[in-house]
């Protein structure tokens, strides 16, 4: 996919963890292998993986005060990727996304980078690619 990189990056401190000062990563996946693939990535990088299984879960979750970057998928059964970024637009809550999928139609990319989207990365991702998105976004500030 042309352009598998971060874009759109927002300029905000990170939030530290109370327990050990790592900023929290949501990773938001139907699919148990990429979450659990993704939280271990984002582990080894010295953060620390918040791991949901749906749009709704995190939500309802006591992390989404204290995400510094949400990684999601695009096509979820339920609440979609899309439906969650409008959603945290909705209640004002400005996490910046990083979009993960097998689909990666370009009219579905345009909609997520226009709401804010930071990274559109088609599944299989290049680790460096998002590497490098997740440290963008923690690094700001």
């Amino acid at each position: 996919m042309a352009g598998a990189r971060c874009i759109n990056p927002r300029l905000r401190e990170p939030r530290k963890n109370k327990v050990n000062n790592a900023p929290c990563i949501a990773i938001v996946d139907d699919d148990k292998s990429c979450r659990m693939a993704l939280g271990s990535l984002v582990r080894s990088l010295g953060y620390r993986p918040c791991l949901f299984s749906s749009a709704e879960e995190f939500l309802a979750s006591t992390d989404i005060d204290n995400t510094d970057c949400l990684i999601s998928d695009v096509q979820m059964p339920g609440m979609d990727g899309l439906d969650l970024q409008r959603k945290l637009a909705e209640t004002e809550r400005h996490i910046p996304i990083i979009f993960i999928t097998a689909y990666p139609k370009e009219s579905v990319r345009t909609r997520a980078v226009t709401a804010g989207a930071v990274g559109f990365l088609a599944k299989p991702y290049n680790a460096q690619v998002i590497i490098d998105c997740i440290e963008q976004i923690v690094s700001r500030g």
